[in-house]
């Protein structure tokens, strides 16, 4: 009896390529921070730090400066102060960066046995803003 061998090639595999995750600041334990309130959310922030925001109403041009001042707590690395609800006399400087949109969001309504289906898509926009400082 004759034994057949069968020469078949197992398919090529693709290179996997990883994303680089965007690198992280490591701030220390005593570096100065603040938490701010800014569309209806609260951010801990601290110098140096780049914030991904809800849309703020009116016109930014890139480098233009921004202040928050709805400051709900602050800490210098030695004192913590708490706001009741904002901390008064300190205010949080921003330089804009950049203006986009999030990715498409599906948003689909169904109803089964009617015949109902209504799909749409959603682009939440948002602000980038480079913290400069907290005084």
């Amino acid at each position: 009896m004759a034994s057949t061998t069968s020469t078949k090639k197992a398919p090529a595999k693709k290179a996997v390529v990883k994303k680089a995750a965007p690198k992280k600041v490591v701030h220390s334990e005593n570096s100065p921070f603040a938490v701010i309130a800014t569309g209806g959310k609260q951010y801990i922030v601290r110098v140096g730090d780049i914030i991904t925001i809800e849309k703020m109403a009116g016109e930014f041009t890139e480098g233009q400066s921004v202040s928050f001042d709805q400051v709900l707590l602050t800490n210098d690395g030695s004192s913590t102060k708490v706001g009741t609800p904002t901390v008064a006399g300190v205010k949080v400087a921003a330089e804009f960066l950049e203006a986009g949109r999030n990715k498409k969001l599906i948003v689909l309504k169904y109803k089964a046995k009617s015949r109902y289906l209504k799909k749409n898509g959603h682009r939440q926009p948002h602000m980038k803003f480079k913290i400069t400082a907290i005084a």
